[in-house]
């Protein structure tokens, strides 16, 4: 792991999302940095299983968790009015049958933005002036592919939607409010998805199929995606406003990320890490969708060879049982 970096200065955050992957990813970024983190969850202590329930435990060792404390409710309203808060960083979403057609937008909505107006006044009228909120490649109108960028998906949807509420009640309560909009982050702590596939599939001596080759995406280390998350938090002005950071990783087909992701793998874990591209001829998902800013990954003290290092022995440990 690479040394942290010291902070322009130091600032209390309220971070929501905690439990999620990106979500413990921005917690650890800000606490190395030095930052005075209070960290939410909606659930109570003990609640969470599997992975989730490790990322909790790691993340309520990153600053002062708050269990029980939804979006909005009382409980949020009294943490925020009590807190001397300087930055809110609003990562929490809801995500529930996310890839499902019959993801609820009207629901998720409203979960997303609960009591946003009196949030927003509530932190103004303690001193925070600034929030960042958290979008999606996936929403429409984001990242740059074929007109018209509409959204993946409902879940897509939703967060676009989300973004146009915060953005309207940020500016009614003269915050300023940034939007860090993430691709496709990949990491330890991430739910069993592609790369965990893969891995699976390598360690059991089988050779994975990538069903999706052709989609050009972009995918991002979550240590680099956390790393241009505190510096674009750090550096939010005071002033009313909006800023944007889209943040791009490896711009190129889901079958030459496989094959990146083998390359990286294949000395690391002492397995062949074989790979069959499939012939893709159906594209239910827009063909070319990722983000737009590119990152100076030194500047942000990003070391490539160590997250992949750090991303192998976390599958090695799951491999053996050591992680969830």
């Amino acid at each position: 792991m690479q040394e942290p970096h010291a902070a322009a200065h130091i600032v209390k955050v309220l971070l929501t999302g905690t439990s999620s992957f990106t979500g413990l990813w921005f917690a650890r970024a800000l606490a190395e940095r030095g930052h005075e983190l209070v960290v939410t969850f909606r659930g109570a202590d003990g609640s969470y299983e599997g992975v989730r329930a490790r990322r909790v435990t790691l993340a309520r060792d990153l600053g002062r968790a708050e269990f029980g404390c939804t979006f909005g409710g009382d409980r949020f309203l009294e943490i925020a009015a009590g807190g001397g808060f300087d930055v809110l960083c609003h990562h929490a979403a809801e995500v529930s049958d996310y890839k499902s057609p019959d993801f609820d937008v009207a629901a998720a909505l409203a979960n997303n933005t609960a009591g946003l107006r009196r949030v927003f006044e509530t932190l103004r009228d303690h001193g925070c002036r600034r929030t960042v909120a958290t979008g999606s490649v996936f929403e429409h109108d984001e990242g740059t592919g074929g007109e018209p960028r509409r959204a993946f998906s409902p879940y897509g949807l939703s967060k676009g939607l989300s973004w146009q509420v915060l953005r309207y009640f940020a500016g009614e309560a003269g915050l300023r409010l940034g939007k860090f909009v993430i691709p496709n982050p990949f990491g330890p702590h991430e739910e069993p998805r592609f790369t965990s596939y893969l891995v699976r599939n390598w360690a059991d001596r089988k050779t994975p199929s990538v069903a999706t080759p052709a989609y050009l995406r972009d995918n991002i280390h979550a240590r680099l995606l956390a790393l241009a998350y505190a510096r674009f938090t750090e550096q939010l002005s005071d002033t009313p406003g909006c800023d944007r950071l889209a943040p791009c990783g490896y711009i190129e087909t889901q079958g030459a990320f496989a094959e990146r992701f083998a390359r990286e793998m294949r000395p690391r874990l002492g397995l062949p890490c074989e790979l069959e591209l499939a012939h893709q001829t159906e594209f239910p998902e827009p063909r070319l969708r990722t983000n737009t800013d590119i990152l100076d990954a030194g500047d942000l003290g990003f070391d490539e060879a160590a997250a992949w290092d750090e991303l192998a022995t976390y599958y090695q440990d799951r491999l053996a049982g050591r992680e969830p």
